[in-house]
Parts: C-alpha cells; sequence; structure tokens
C-alpha cells in the first residue's frame, strides 16, 4: 500500500530496499528482508528504471518501443526481488514501486529519515548504474541510515558488528545504530577508535607524551560508549584504539565481521563534507556490509526525481 506520492503506509515504518535485477541487489533484498524480520517491520521494494531524457531519442515510436521494454523487463526485476524477500521469510509483508527516473533520488525520496539498504554493484541496462554512484550518493544524502551490502556474509554467529568511533556527534549517532544491531542479532559489538595526527612533523614526535595522548583517546571511546554498554548489560562489547589511519584500521576489523557502521562525517579536516573520505572508503571497499548512519536532524536529501513525459508506473 502507498500513498499518492509513492511513500509506503501502514503499520510499522518499512525497511526500503533498492532493486535493479542484479546479484547484488538480489543480496540487498535477502539482506534488507533479514533485517526487517529481525525489527518486525514490512519491506519496500523500489526499482528505479529509465532515466534517460526523452529529448535525446528523435523518433517518439522509438522512445515509446524503449520505455516499453524498460517497463517489462523493471516488472519482471522487481517480481523476482519479492521472491527473493519471500524466500527469507514468507509472512513478510513486502510492497514494490516502480519509479519512471533516476535510483538515486527516488531511493532517497521513499526512505526519508528511515533505513534503505542499496547494493554494492549492479547493473546499467535499465538506464544507469545501480552501483559506486548510486551507493555514494545516497549514503552522502540521505536522511537516516543506508546500507551498502557487500563483501562476504558471516558464516558463525559470532561474527561482530564493528562501529567507528570518533568523540564527534556524527560517532554518536553510528554508535547507536551498531549498538541495536549487535543487540537484535545477539552478536558481540567492537568499537573502534584511532587517532591520526599529520601536522607533527617527525622531529617533535619524540616530545610528546604519547602515553598522556593515549589516555585521552581511550577516554574519549570509554565516554561515548558508557551509556550505551549500561543500558545493554549483555552486550559483548570490546574496543581496539590505535595511533593508525582509521580507514586501514577499520578495513582490519572488518573482515569477518557482519556490520561496519560509520558516520558521515568526522572531526578531521574533511569534516564538513557531506560524506567523509574514510566513510566513503569503507562504501567502495570493506569486505563486509557498510552502514553510513548521519547525526539526526539532519536535512533531507536536495535531490529532485524527474517527472516522466509519459506514463507512469
Amino acid at each position: 500500500m502507498s500513498d499518492d506520492d509513492g511513500r509506503p503506509t501502514g503499520p510499522g515504518r518499512p525497511v526500503v530496499v533498492g532493486v535493479d535485477g542484479s546479484e547484488p541487489a538480489e543480496r540487498a533484498v535477502r539482506w534488507a528482508a533479514r533485517t526487517a524480520v529481525g525489527q518486525g517491520r514490512p519491506l519496500h521494494l523500489v526499482l528505479a528504471y529509465g532515466g534517460v531524457d526523452p529529448s535525446l531519442v528523435a523518433d517518439a515510436h522509438i522512445w515509446r518501443a524503449y520505455q516499453q521494454r524498460l517497463l517489462d523487463r523493471a516488472r519482471t526485476d522487481a517480481e523476482r526481488a519479492v521472491a527473493v524477500a519471500h524466500g527469507v521469510q514468507p509472512d513478510l509483508e513486502v510492497t514494490e514501486e516502480l519509479v519512471d527516473g533516476p535510483a538515486a533520488p527516488a531511493l532517497l525520496d521513499r526512505a526519508g529519515d528511515g533505513l534503505l539498504v542499496v547494493g554494492a554493484r549492479g547493473e546499467a541496462n535499465l538506464g544507469e548504474p545501480f552501483a559506486g554512484s548510486v551507493a555514494t550518493t545516497v549514503a552522502a544524502h540521505a536522511a537516516g541510515p543506508v546500507v551498502v551490502v557487500r563483501g562476504d556474509e558471516p558464516t558463525t554467529p559470532e561474527a561482530p558488528v564493528v562501529v567507528a568511533v570518533d568523540g564527534s556527534p556524527a560517532s554518536t549517532a553510528a554508535i547507536d545504530f551498531a549498538v541495536a544491531a549487535a543487540d537484535v542479532a545477539d552478536c558481540p559489538l567492537v568499537a573502534v577508535h584511532t587517532w591520526w595526527d599529520l601536522l607533527v612533523p617527525p622531529e617533535m614526535e619524540p616530545l610528546l607524551d604519547w602515553g598522556a595522548i593515549s589516555g585521552d583517546e581511550h577516554r574519549v571511546l570509554a565516554e561515548q560508549l558508557a551509556g550505551r554498554c549500561a543500558a545493554h548489560p549483555d552486550l559483548e562489547v570490546s574496543t581496539v584504539v590505535r595511533r593508525a589511519h582509521p580507514s586501514r584500521v577499520l578495513l582490519e576489523q572488518a573482515r569477518g565481521a557482519r556490520l561496519l557502521v560509520v558516520g558521515t562525517r568526522g572531526r578531521g579536516p574533511v569534516s564538513g563534507l557531506l560524506l567523509g573520505s574514510v566513510s566513503r572508503r569503507m562504501v567502495h571497499q570493506a569486505p563486509c556490509p557498510v552502514a553510513v548512519v548521519p547525526p539526526p536532524g539532519g536535512a533531507k536529501h536536495p535531490l529532485t526525481i524527474r517527472q516522466p513525459a509519459g506514463h507512469s508506473a
């Protein structure tokens, strides 16, 4: 069921997942379906097709035939995605929606500030590639958490949720998301905190009290975890604190993890960007699914959906 502007309605906010007919997108559907089942929520599949300017095709007959071909394939791919979701849980409430337009704004609009799930790679046959560019775009502009399903599925129940902590408001939201994910999965949580100061010249390093600095960094992590550990006493939490580049440490800790959680912005020199360099690298290189979590109260996405010139699905 959906309202007039295409947003799903009904009891419980749905998990929104992008579909494009590719194998990576089917993996995203399975991940999203398991999450929806675990949280007692419905699943809403969004397949955006088209995305091509009709003015580029001079012959109207060819354009209509092309659009019909895209629509037919989109319907087939959506039906297959529904079957994949029901393969996870036959009783799962699943709705699907076809959108004639680019994928990123369609997904952002449907998800709002709720959970959005996308695949790491996709196909270019439906008008635009549903991958690198789309995954990066939605992760950068989403008002809510985005999970990019990539890497291998964990094979043991002990596979942890790993979260990046840097002391910023952005990582506070990431911690909350990671704690909830670990709690639902009944798995350990690994909190990773690194510091990396490129402004310290080599000749100054022997003069610094690295023990005191390390103690301060351990306190940053402990302070951000304290309340969460108290609220979830049964949650197994371990910490990693290192003086190293965060990308390297996170990629190491993510091996064998069921989920890596990062914020959209950190406290470094790139904190003003929509998607920090570390988060962007995790989206493209992490060996497991990656959740990119923005701080609460962020502005809604600035992208808009192109209004189709012809029929609507």
